[in-house]
């Protein structure tokens, strides 16, 4: 995930403060996911709406965790909005198009490649060409168009690569 959002953050010209910033938050976005708790983490079953709202509560909690540590403070708003969408769609503020932090918009475009490309519990990995055409289909929807065409031309030139089994 971090190195992917150095590619991308590099091909789009983040300066280099923001560039550190997308990479470490990358590192660090799912951090919230240890208040969770492993039963719906791990779970096969579709999950309830209870478990669904205790998990869309991650980025914040992620977000509250990096505001209490010497440093990190800056990164919370990227890890806070890693689940917003381009069309206002997403959690858990709504943001939608600009409003979303760049480092949160390249996060979440790698973060659904990673989720796509390795077995989960609830479904089996996507192969490339599968999880390239669902990235495209949600260019302009989900994803930043932006963002989308920087990981696309990266995954063409190879340089975006399959991500380690969970």
């Amino acid at each position: 995930m971090a190195r992917w959002a150095l590619l991308v953050g590099s091909y789009l010209a983040l300066e280099h403060v923001e560039l550190r910033q997308v990479v470490a938050a990358g590192r660090l976005h799912d951090i919230g996911k240890f208040g969770v708790g492993a039963a719906i983490l791990r779970k096969t079953d579709p999950l309830t709406e209870a478990e669904w709202s205790a998990l869309r509560c991650h980025p914040e909690e992620g977000a509250r965790l990096l505001r209490g540590v010497g440093g990190h403070a800056a990164l919370a708003p990227l890890v806070a909005a890693h689940h917003e969408r381009w069309d206002g769609l997403g959690y858990p503020e709504g943001l939608k198009g600009e409003a979303i932090p760049l480092g949160a918009r390249i996060i979440a475009v790698c973060d659904s490649w990673a989720a796509m490309r390795v077995d989960r519990p609830y479904a089996p990995a996507l192969d490339a060409r599968a999880a390239r055409e669902e990235i495209e289909r949600a260019r302009g929807a989900q994803f930043d168009p932006i963002v989308v065409d920087a990981f696309l031309a990266l995954l063409d030139q190879e340089l975006i690569d399959d991500p380690a089994p969970l």
